[in-house]
């Protein structure tokens, strides 16, 4: 299908399919009138990288991660542990900005943004 099509069935411009057709994330084959070609699955995959990216995942991460969900023989499972290891990747991140929270709280007042509370500077 055209990229006219795609962009029609996916729910998205011409410009992203041509984006994410630079970065890899999609393929297209050129026919000889110039035409971009796109294989009838490019519609699942498109949703699939619009979902991802809405659940927190980078275009990176979606395509580092493509090819091995569409070799897994178990599509779901491996999705699974996909959204367990970015579980633990918010967490660690969570964990990091109640640290920083807490700095600078502890800051907050004291005539120095640089100076803890309490402490001589």
């Amino acid at each position: 299908m055209r990229i006219g099509e795609l962009a029609a069935q996916a729910g998205m411009t011409r410009d992203t399919i041509r984006f994410y057709e630079k970065v890899g994330l999609v393929t297209g084959r050129r026919l000889a009138n110039g035409y971009r070609d796109f294989p009838p699955e490019a519609v699942a995959w498109l949703e699939y990288v619009r979902t991802a990216q809405t659940l927190g995942f980078s275009l990176a991460e979606i395509a580092r991660h493509g090819e091995e969900l569409s070799q897994a023989p178990d599509a779901a499972e491996a999705l699974s542990a996909l959204f367990e290891e970015k579980i633990q990747v918010i967490d660690a991140r969570m964990a990091e900005l109640l640290t920083l929270r807490a700095e600078l709280a502890t800051r907050v007042g004291t005539g120095c943004p640089l100076r803890a509370a309490g402490k001589p500077g």
